[in-house]
């Protein structure tokens, strides 16, 4: 069992940047991959980013390549995702998740965060 609890979401005006963290329990968070996904309201929940369980490999959703980043600590069972140069279609509620095979398809997470909003006001 995998338990994640994300922090860091907030009201920030265009253009400028957050950092949303996912600490997660369990000793074998370093078996997990990782990723972040978002829902807006009215619409599904959408892949934003993966980071392999070493860290050594990402990939991001198109619509946010070149201004987010996704990290993790493995010492610390921690996740990240830096957002820059953030846009109002930014808005969302921002979900943690790990899966020990993949998480680019939402229906095939195992373990998801509650969720933490960001707003980009324009």
């Amino acid at each position: 069992q995998v338990q994640l609890v994300e922090s860091g979401g907030g009201l920030v005006q265009a253009g400028g940047s957050l950092r949303l963290s996912c600490a997660a329990s369990g000793r074998t968070f370093r078996r997990y991959v990782m990723g972040w996904f978002r829902q807006a309201p009215g619409k599904e929940r959408k892949f934003v980013a993966a980071i392999s369980w070493s860290g050594g490999g990402t990939h991001y959703a198109d619509s946010v390549k070149g201004r987010f980043t996704i990290s993790r600590d493995n010492a610390k069972n921690t996740v990240y995702l830096q957002m820059n140069s953030l846009k109002p279609e930014d808005t969302a509620v921002y979900y943690c998740a790990a899966d020990d095979i993949s998480v680019d398809y939402s229906d095939s997470v195992d373990y998801w965060g509650q969720g933490t909003q960001v707003t980009v006001s324009s």
